[in-house]
């Protein structure tokens, strides 16, 4: 995976996780898990869908390639089977799980085509999601805000798997069938618009990474046109965000 997210996991919960918490009940709901199943939580980050599969009564097992991560999913649950290792090569056996999971991973993969073989190899069920970019507000805002200051991409490239038919082909393309796809739309809320500011500047991901990257100057054009472009909010407000997520079985 690339190195977007080697940041600490107080700081991913500030940024992405009043997100993905949401996303997590919807994408097991999709996954069709149950209880007393195998399941293997791929890029489980900091645990949001862990959490989510321990509480429907999985056996979970967590893959996941930061230190840093790793390091909080072993704090958070004590007992969790931790492997500190990239989805392209997991260290388990043909088929030990009933189903693999990847949550918001696959765009930041080095080679999803070879972890999505990895998942169809140990998994009789794969199901992975990813946020669109126009379908978050969060994000779109963000890239307007980037295209507006002239300052490039707030994506850095990682826009690969980001419709659902990216999605469907990539499980296809890993021999997996019955391909369905799915759109999850839930909303995350802030106290304030500087909630929003101090989440975004703790270099999480590809736009923390934008936004540190930008001279005092840029910053301070990019924290007032980020506000106007998100209604100019006085008080609490929430964002929408879509993701797509896709399934399939092993034939």
């Amino acid at each position: 995976m690339t190195g977007v997210f080697h940041v600490g996991d107080d700081a991913y919960d500030d940024f992405m996780g009043r997100y993905s918490v949401r996303l997590a009940p919807l994408f097991a709901d999709f996954a069709d898990v149950r209880e007393g199943e195998r399941a293997l939580d791929v890029g489980a980050g900091t645990g949001a869908l862990t959490q989510e599969l321990l509480a429907r009564g999985a056996a979970v097992v967590a893959v996941e390639p930061s230190p840093q991560f790793a390091g909080a999913l072993r704090a958070r649950f004590s007992d969790l089977e931790v492997h500190e290792t990239p989805a392209e090569q997991l260290p388990l056996a043909d088929d030990a799980f009933d189903v693999a999971l990847a949550q918001l991973v696959v765009a930041f993969m080095s080679d999803a085509d070879a972890a999505m073989r990895e998942l169809r190899r140990v998994a009789r069920r794969v199901a992975i999601c990813m946020w669109g970019v126009e379908e978050v507000q969060m994000f779109a805002a963000i890239g307007r805000t980037a295209r507006l200051l002239g300052s490039g991409s707030a994506e850095q490239g990682a826009r690969r798997y980001r419709t659902a038919q990216e999605l469907h082909d990539l499980l296809a393309g890993a021999g997996l069938a019955n391909v369905e796809t799915r759109e999850l739309d839930i909303t995350a809320s802030y106290a304030d618009f500087e909630e929003f500011w101090r989440a975004l500047g703790r270099q999480v991901g590809p736009a923390g990474a934008w936004l540190h990257n930008l001279d005092d100057e840029r910053r301070a054009l990019a924290h007032d046109e980020l506000h106007r472009q998100l209604g100019s909010p006085s008080g609490s407000f929430e964002l929408a965000a879509r993701a797509f997520a896709a399934r399939a079985t092993r034939p």
